[in-house]
């Protein structure tokens, strides 16, 4: 099935507290895809976000990998994990050499997942490739999943946006969806 396609399958299967997707899916639907192919081809997710965000990067790190799942284990870390002093890092020549690190470790390929404001120092090198997954905050860019991080449900929407990334990884790995 089309990924466009099963996405809007997906959307309408959840409640009604779920619709408020459909009009975001067209930003949604690039990026997801863009990774999923990557995923699949053996890339490592490193996810970013800011601050104010990290209690979301730790909810992706640990339902992505539940081993209540019956499907393979997915790479995904957070950025943290793999270098902690990775949101201290503010020069140029830093930051570089953390990506030369990444770029080392991770020899079939990695991309990020970033959600925030765009104020964080590596939004910057994020922003620069295509294959990342971006969820901005409060910057709408076409192109781009953007929310409204003073929305009272943005958590909600945030757990929602998850849940049905997740699922359509489950549909990829199985074959279910082209990408």
């Amino acid at each position: 099935m089309d990924f466009s396609e099963w996405t809007l399958s997906a959307i309408r299967e959840y409640d009604s507290s779920f619709s408020w997707m459909e009009e975001y899916r067209f930003n949604w639907i690039p990026q997801v895809s863009s990774a999923l192919s990557k995923i699949l081809e053996g890339y490592t997710v490193i996810v970013v976000t800011d601050r104010e965000f990290k209690w979301y990067s730790d909810y992706i790190i640990d339902r992505v990998n539940s081993v209540n799942k019956n499907r393979p284990f997915i790479p995904v870390y957070n950025i943290d994990a793999l270098f902690p002093q990775a949101y201290s890092l503010n020069e140029t020549m830093e930051l570089d050499s953390l990506y030369d690190m990444f770029d080392i470790s991770f020899a079939n390929g990695y991309l990020f997942w970033y959600i925030g404001s765009g104020e964080h120092r590596h939004y910057e090198y994020i922003e620069q490739n295509k294959s990342n997954i971006i969820w901005r905050l409060n910057h709408e860019v076409e192109g781009i999943f953007s929310l409204k991080k003073g929305d009272d449900l943005i958590d909600i929407k945030l757990i929602q946006s998850f849940k049905l990334f997740d699922k359509a990884l489950e549909a990829a790995l199985v074959g279910e969806v082209e990408l």
